[in-house]
């Protein structure tokens, strides 16, 4: 997706050698500002004219991104501790049309401080979007029960999905997966790490030395482990990596 890589034919290739089932995700994420090319054109802009962000969104989904006619499966969507700018509220809505074209479902980066998975659901709500077709992006970075609570009882799921990143512990990430388990919310969570295989973003020297289990093993070696422990059940662990996933994907058809 723009902003956090598009090269499609590496992915691709890993997809070929493997048996994992890999499905590419369209979107723009920006916690403020539009790429000229999109900000330049459609509502508010200088010369107006047409929204253009669905229709590219739609063409990713439909014919393929780029060309390599891979066909995005869901659609993505980010908002910043600035809240919805002008710029994050033209992505959500036009996350939320192309959604309404395509029936694909949405994911969401969201910052858990300040609460603004609400703002999300409530802006796609607006939209017309069935929030149980959205997963709310880093809700795990919370312990606050009451508010993922609140999330839950809007509709969507909760990404629990940023294990290995230490500025919310292992151990709390832990305990509040258990936690929501115990209040039967099992089915309304998926777990995930975040984590990557290349990223310019970061220096990959310092992430490894501050956050050394920010990796694509740490929840099947740790994380499993310790929710285990915890009195989390198989079942319940199946319904988190499985059947949520799969209900997330596929519009609820099992």
């Amino acid at each position: 997706m723009i902003g956090l890589g598009r090269y499609v034919p590496a992915v691709q290739r890993v997809a070929e050698l493997t048996d994992v089932n890999i499905v590419a995700a369209t979107g723009l994420y920006t916690y403020d500002a539009l790429p000229p090319y999109f900000g330049n054109r459609g509502p508010g802009s200088l010369f107006g004219g047409p929204d253009r962000l669905a229709e590219f969104f739609v063409r990713d989904i439909t014919e393929g991104i780029g060309r390599t006619g891979v066909r995005a499966g869901m659609l993505k969507c980010a908002t910043g501790r600035q809240g919805i700018t002008p710029g994050v509220e033209r992505v959500i809505r036009a996350v939320a049309r192309a959604h309404h074209e395509t029936g694909v479902p949405i994911t969401t980066h969201s910052e858990s401080s300040v609460r603004n998975g609400l703002d999300q659901q409530k802006l796609l709500a607006e939209e017309g979007v069935d929030l149980s077709r959205v997963v709310i992006g880093h809700a795990g970075d919370s312990t606050d029960l009451d508010y993922l609570e609140e999330l839950i009882a809007g509709g969507s799921y909760l990404g629990m999905d940023r294990f290995g990143i230490e500025f919310t512990s292992f151990r709390d990430r832990v305990a509040t997966v258990v936690a929501l388990c115990e209040r039967g919310h099992a089915g309304r969570m998926v777990l995930s790490h975040d984590s990557y295989c290349f990223n310019d973003r970061f220096d990959p020297e310092v992430v490894r030395q501050r956050h050394p289990n920010y990796h694509l093993l740490h929840i099947s070696r740790d994380v499993l482990p310790a929710l285990r422990a915890a009195g989390v059940t198989e079942e319940q662990i199946d319904r988190m990596l499985v059947d949520n996933p799969r209900r997330i994907l596929t519009g609820g058809r099992r």
